[in-house]
């Protein structure tokens, strides 16, 4: 009863960050994007790890992505699992909607000749075109493989079906869509207290993303399965997931966000 009656002391201290932060949230990633410092595992980045075991996990489910077709990470940020889906595929192109985060991407991937970055925002109408341009700059034409990871807990459910209507000449029949996201089972206050955050303590990497972020939600299979439609969408497989932050806790280990996978194919081939 205690630890709980402490835990919910932390809300007036959250309001008071999370009312700084931008109201569009386009300016809110481009600011927070152009804010940061360092990444990796004593970056200021909340969800970069500096590792690949997070993908590492994933990999066994992603067997199913074509390999011998490019992919697309959607909502990069500063391309650190591009750099590492380069690694699987003959080519990654990086997504995001904030140009800052394009900006690094391509600085921390100078000499990767495997991986390329674009402005995007896969909610918008062009976005199939936006993306069929960047992949062929890169010199690939055709469908694509796409991979996203903790985009469509962030958005809004209009946001999340624009996304995934936008997807569907991405992937065309050859390709698949992988997606991780975070599906923590609680409050935001929850939330924020499993990663560690106290009445009088707040990680820094936590602090500079409520302070400059909108507030994420949650999602797991009942969003998927509105996003994603039956009518438009097969579902290959889904399960539980582990989505990995920049060490928190203790400096050597990436703290762990309970999330949700699935893997996806187009149900028809788009006119």
């Amino acid at each position: 009863m205690f630890s709980t009656l402490r835990k919910y002391l932390l809300i007036p201290r959250l309001i008071r960050l999370s009312s700084a932060a931008p109201k569009d949230p386009r300016t809110a990633w481009d600011q927070f994007w152009g804010d940061i410092r360092s990444t990796g595992a004593t970056g200021d980045v909340l969800w970069d790890s500096g590792s690949d075991h997070e993908l590492n996990g994933y990999l066994p489910h992603m067997a199913q992505l074509d390999p011998a077709l490019p992919v697309v990470d959607v909502g990069c940020g500063n391309g650190s699992f591009t750099r590492l889906l380069a690694r699987h595929f003959p080519h990654a192109l990086g997504l995001d909607y904030s140009a800052n985060a394009v900006d690094r991407a391509r600085q921390e991937s100078a000499g990767i000749t495997t991986a390329s970055y674009a402005v995007c925002d896969m909610t918008a109408p062009d976005a199939a075109q936006t993306v069929a341009s960047a992949l062929d700059a890169a010199g690939w034409t055709g469908e694509a493989n796409v991979f996203i990871r903790g985009v469509l807990h962030v958005l809004d459910r209009n946001g999340r079906a624009a996304l995934a209507a936008n997807l569907l000449p991405v992937v065309g029949t050859r390709g698949r869509v992988f997606l991780a996201e975070t599906n923590f089972p609680g409050t935001p206050v929850d939330y924020v207290s499993h990663l560690g955050a106290t009445r009088d303590f707040i990680p820094a990497p936590l602090e500079w993303a409520i302070r400059g972020l909108p507030m994420p939600g949650r999602f797991g299979a009942a969003q998927r399965a509105k996003a994603f439609p039956t009518a438009d969408w097969n579902l290959v497989e889904e399960g539980s997931a582990s989505i990995e932050t920049r060490p928190l806790s203790n400096p050597s280990t990436p703290d762990v966000i309970p999330g949700y996978f699935a893997l996806l194919r187009a149900g028809k081939t788009p006119t």
